[in-house]
């Protein structure tokens, strides 16, 4: 009679265990890790505080010079160039209104690529180290009122941007409300810096002394604010 069939081995060959090893959390984790620490050197390489000596280049005027600002900003923030740098030469190379434009642009796009790279790189790795009551808290806070804890983050200055976007990044914050409330907490503070680099050959003109304050009182704000609220954060923690 028909002999039984033998049941199929399950694969499990060297190729397979190397896949699995390469898309392991820790894997991808390490791959972050590289991908940041090489983005972050060729920036102290490119030495983004240039442009606000030497300028953008000449030949690159109009629309296609505020479209490759955006670009080159976004980029930049995800090597962790400091956006305030960013703020005033985005104003002091295209004036309010465009370069106003192009930093909105460049920061919606340098938190968008961070939030990927730390949603499919390093969730699944960090979420494994978010165990301390203050880690806890900031990720429960980031899961279940993400729009107006990013919110909140962005407009009071203090906490690092690279620093925001990792969190909600490990988070369980989904992606349309972080973009929402990095494009909207981020005008005030981001309006005020290009104000202060458009005017900053008038530095005794009204509008860059309003800008200058309001810099100012938005980093004592956000401080006192951080202070007042650190008891009802170590409750939720």
């Amino acid at each position: 009679m028909f002999e039984p069939v033998p049941a199929a081995r399950p694969r499990n060959g060297p190729a397979l265990r190397c896949s699995k090893a390469l898309l392991s959390p820790w894997s991808r984790f390490s791959l972050l890790v590289v991908v940041l620490a090489a983005s972050a050197s060729s920036m102290l390489l490119f030495d983004p505080q240039r442009m606000l000596s030497s300028g953008w280049p000449s030949q690159l005027t109009g629309g296609t010079a505020v479209l490759l600002f955006g670009l080159a900003y976004g980029v930049c923030t995800v090597a962790f160039a400091p956006r305030p740098l960013l703020n005033l030469a985005a104003g002091a190379l295209f004036g309010t209104q465009a370069g106003l434009a192009a930093a909105l642009a460049g920061t919606v796009l340098g938190a968008g690529i961070s939030f990927l790279l730390g949603r499919v790189l390093g969730q699944d790795a960090l979420r494994t180290l978010v165990r301390g009551r203050w880690l806890k808290a900031a990720d429960g806070l980031l899961s279940r009122h993400g729009f107006r804890s990013m919110l909140a983050l962005r407009l009071f200055p203090g906490v690092p941007f690279a620093a925001a976007n990792y969190c909600a990044a490990t988070s369980r914050m989904r992606y349309t409300p972080f973009l929402l409330a990095t494009g909207l907490g981020s005008i005030p503070n981001t309006a005020a810096y290009v104000v202060a680099g458009s005017e900053a050959a008038s530095p005794t003109s009204p509008a860059f002394l309003v800008a200058t304050g309001f810099i100012v009182l938005s980093a004592v704000g956000g401080a006192l604010v951080a202070w007042r609220k650190r008891h009802r954060f170590a409750k939720a923690a």
